[in-house]
């Protein structure tokens, strides 16, 4: 007996060496090429000038999830810069655009995205809001804060279920994400000026939350400020489900982390989203993405 368990010894050394992870299933790690050249027009790359006038400007940050990294941010805008976001944004709206090959081409197609698109000019305000999106992530080395879009919807505009994230090519990609919420219809930054002076608020907005049908539905009712919540959602011993819907209030923002930090490069299923339709009213949102070095 003594003579087989000394024989059982090799064998359970080499099954809980962590070399025979060779041998397993798991995922190649990234073959990491060289940086591609960095585009100003795309990216919103930093001026040492820029960050020492911003204001400061506090905001909250609750904790959604930890995998994939989800941050709901309250007060992440002010309402002065949502306004000034609003006029900047106003003469540069144009059709939105989808691609299908890659980033090749691009094309209209209201089945997928339904709404307008301006990349707003860096203005001072404009690079406050960078600035503050850098900070957020902890100033991670290579990767940059790309052009501020803001994005209008109208009555029927929606944005189909799409991730942020193509593929991890060569260990470059899009690494974050934030859905920042400008305007809701209802607030000062949606006032119309009727010509006479006054001011005139907007329809109220009805719809158009962002869904993330893969993440799982938070189980503390506190959530209900910032989710949308039915009325069976948190029954005490109940199984969570998954799926979840932010609502879409001015100056609040949800920030998250499109791939994994595990060295292979793998992107978050989790993140998996769509701008629900619009039923009534118009909502603005911002766009704020960060593309660099994937961990």
């Amino acid at each position: 007996m003594f003579t087989y368990l000394l024989a059982l010894v090799p064998v359970l050394l080499f099954f809980s060496n962590p070399i025979t992870q060779l041998f397993s299933s798991s995922p190649p790690r990234i073959h990491r090429l060289p940086r591609p050249q960095l585009n100003e027009d795309l990216l919103a790359l930093e001026s040492p000038l820029n960050e020492t006038s911003c204001p400061s400007h506090p905001y909250t940050v609750h904790i959604f999830s930890r995998a994939p990294l989800v941050l709901y941010i309250e007060n992440f805008l002010s309402a002065d810069e949502r306004t000034h976001l609003l006029e900047i944004s106003e003469p540069l709206f144009a059709p939105s655009t989808v691609t299908h090959d890659a980033g090749e081409t691009t094309q209209r197609d209201v089945s997928v995205r339904d709404s307008e698109v301006a990349v707003v000019p860096r203005t001072g305000p404009v690079r406050c809001v960078e600035a503050r999106a850098r900070a957020l992530q902890g100033w991670r080395p290579e990767v940059w804060v790309e052009r501020l879009r803001t994005q209008r919807y109208r009555a029927g505009g929606h944005y189909a279920h799409h991730f942020d994230w193509s593929t991890g090519r060569g260990g470059w990609g899009r690494v974050s994400s934030f859905m920042v919420w400008v305007d809701d219809g209802s607030g000062t930054s949606s006032s119309k000026s009727t010509g006479s002076g006054e001011k005139k608020e907007g329809e109220k907005l009805e719809g158009g939350g962002t869904e993330f049908p893969l993440l799982r539905t938070p189980e503390d009712p506190k959530w209900c400020r910032f989710v949308e919540c039915s009325e069976s959602k948190f029954e005490p011993g109940e199984e969570r489900g998954n799926g979840v819907v932010f609502k879409a209030l001015p100056g609040n923002a949800v920030y998250w982390e499109n791939f994994m930090a595990d060295g292979t490069g793998r992107g978050y299923e989790e993140t998996w989203h769509a701008g629900l339709p619009v039923k009534k009213g118009v909502k603005v949102g911002l766009n704020i993405w960060s593309w660099g070095r994937i961990e």
